[in-house]
């Protein structure tokens, strides 16, 4: 089993479709942040400002999992949080249009 799980993240506030996309968007600036702590790290070792490995210079999260887990994950425990309609919100602007 898969964990956190869907109902874990989404806790009945978002669908699915919005979860996935959050998930997307997260694991995007993960990966550009890790891009970009690897340029600095070989920047720095071209330059030889430092001796370190590119690996120890890079954030061992980053590094190490899988930019979608750590997408999940930094939802789950709230680093990053999903803004915007929820489920009641649409089905709000569903009654309101229907009248």
């Amino acid at each position: 089993m898969i964990k956190p799980s869907i109902t874990d993240l989404t806790k009945g506030e978002f669908n699915r479709y919005t979860l996935a996309l959050a998930t997307a968007k997260c694991a995007r600036m993960i990966t550009d942040e890790y891009v970009n702590q690897r340029e600095i790290a070989e920047h720095r070792i071209a330059n030889k400002e430092t001796d370190k490995s590119i690996a120890s210079m890079i954030n061992r999260e980053y590094r190490d999992e899988k930019a979608v887990k750590v997408a999940v994950n930094k939802l789950y425990n709230k680093d990053f949080v999903i803004v915007g309609y929820t489920d009641g919100d649409i089905a709000e602007e569903e009654n309101t249009e229907e009248n």
